[in-house]
């Protein structure tokens, strides 16, 4: 369990967070209702988070082109987004865990319409489970045809801090 702990955890109302929620499940093609839920915002190490029910599910991120809403990985989880992603292979899963960036000949499959810059979840190919989440540095096409170099750069993993976070 990781002694670090949310900071400046406060609840807000629906409508405060209205524009977090929609740019959160804009970000990978979702629309979120999210009015009957326990909302809050927190701050853990250099990151905002919304929770929701009392477990984080969106992430303030740096990116390229600024800052941007995404779903934690447990987020992912609950809410299943079709867009936004990358498939790898059994081999790459490992590295994943110990937070490595994913490497582009690990990638079978990613979504074609992912350009590089944007935020991306990986998953594993033979399941679907959320590995990770990072941003794309290359487009969805370019990571399926790669045979060496990087091709996400990881922000959150199974395992890192924020996914143990006991709320």
């Amino acid at each position: 369990m990781s002694e670090k702990r949310l900071r400046r955890r406060t609840p807000v109302r629906h409508k405060h967070v209205r524009e977090v929620i929609r740019r959160l499940g804009e970000s990978v093609g979702l629309d979120l209702d999210l009015t009957e839920s326990f909302l809050e915002k927190a701050h853990f190490e250099g990151r905002d988070l919304i929770l929701v029910d009392r477990v984080p599910l969106g992430m303030h991120v740096e990116t390229g082109d600024g800052r941007s809403w995404f779903p934690t990985l447990r987020g992912v989880i609950a809410w299943q987004p079709e867009r936004c992603w990358a498939a790898v292979d059994h081999g790459a899963i490992p590295f994943l865990m110990n937070g490595a960036d994913c490497m582009g000949a690990g990638i079978h499959l990613a979504d074609p319409s992912l350009q590089a810059g944007e935020l991306v979840w990986i998953r594993d190919e033979e399941h679907g489970k959320p590995l990770a989440i990072g941003v794309a540095l290359v487009s969805g096409d370019e990571m399926t045809e790669m045979t060496n170099g990087k091709a996400v750069s990881t922000l959150h993993w199974v395992g890192d801090d924020l996914w143990e976070l006991e709320t």
